[in-house]
């Protein structure tokens, strides 16, 4: 699977930052807009597993186009096709699977967007991970994989043409873009030669319950957004409201409506998680004040009974 909790949270966070209705509004298009942001980080691992695929058969026209040249070389005529039959690249390109969902995502970029193709397949052919893989003619599958982590890994990852065309093309895919670059690397890292098609057509959602609690976490924070902003404004009257960051604002109250409603999150999950996202999308001192707020709240509803937690090793 590719989606973990923290990054659903993240989803949640942008949506509601994004929400600029009222709580009476009808909720079903920002969660049909919730999903679709969600379902589309799928599109994105197809589009650059699609982009590996794309640059073995620039390697294979590259070839053909040397050995027809007019005036063809000795190497031209007998080249190394070590890259060109690399064996994780032809697993990927037979994969029956992968073809289908490709076709069903609409997944065509590259063959509107082939400069992008070249500029990957460039870059690979002119780095020393190259010129080490191909002194040879032949190569185990292990070598192959090797190769091609490596090259996904410290070439296409990196990419700062491809970074750009992806923010071009969706700006949510920049948020998304480590969680499905790990993804890929894993698949990668740990595929075999008798890897069977569904290996490289990973789930999103863990399980049926991530995606509800996608779904229960946006509508509980919008519906009770009011009374959470006054328990906010309880735990902040030092503090300027103008000078709170407005993420610092989504996430106390997406944290608040965790800790309420969802009995089956132990309250350190909740809090580590607000503190890690918040030091990823907020201020330098975001994860300090909302650390501390946090603190207070869960202190008071441990006094007053309110914290219906359930199961073992909860706090």
């Amino acid at each position: 699977m590719m989606l973990n909790r923290r990054h659903i949270r993240v989803k949640v966070m942008q949506t509601l930052y994004a929400f600029k209705g009222s709580e009476s509004d009808d909720l079903a298009k920002d969660q049909r807009f919730l999903l679709f942001s969600i379902d589309n980080m799928y599109n994105l691992y197809l589009l650059l597993l699609s982009l590996l695929i794309e640059v073995q058969k620039r390697a294979e026209n590259d070839l053909k186009k040397k050995q027809n040249k007019h005036l063809a070389t000795k190497e031209d005529k007998d080249p190394n096709k070590k890259f060109v039959n690399n064996q994780l690249l032809a697993l990927l390109k037979d994969n029956q699977g992968l073809k289908e969902q490709l076709e069903t995502h609409k997944i065509f970029n590259w063959e509107l967007d082939g400069e992008y193709v070249d500029v990957i397949f460039k870059a690979i052919v002119a780095s020393e991970l190259y010129s080490e893989y191909m002194e040879t003619r032949v190569s185990d599958f292990k070598e192959d994989k090797d190769f091609v982590v490596d090259i996904f890994k410290e070439i296409i990852a990196p990419n700062d043409k491809l970074y750009d065309y992806l923010e071009d093309k969706n700006l949510t895919w920049l948020d998304d873009l480590p969680t499905v670059n790990t993804t890929i690397l894993k698949l990668l890292r740990k595929a075999k030669a008798s890897t069977v098609d569904s290996y490289f057509i990973p789930k999103l959602y863990k399980d049926i319950e991530d995606k509800q609690f996608a779904i229960d976490l946006f509508r509980k924070t919008l519906l009770n957004r009011t009374a959470l902003n006054k328990e906010i404004e309880q735990k902040t009257k030092n503090w300027d409201a103008e000078r709170i960051a407005n993420v610092d604002y989504v996430l106390l109250q997406m944290a608040i409506c965790e800790l309420k409603n969802f009995p089956s999150i132990p309250v350190k999950v909740t809090i580590n998680e607000y503190l890690e996202i918040s030091k990823e999308y907020s201020t330098p001192k975001s994860s300090i004040f909302i650390n501390g707020i946090l603190d207070k709240i869960v202190k008071e509803y441990e006094a007053s009974g309110e914290l219906n937690k359930i199961g073992r090793g909860l706090m």
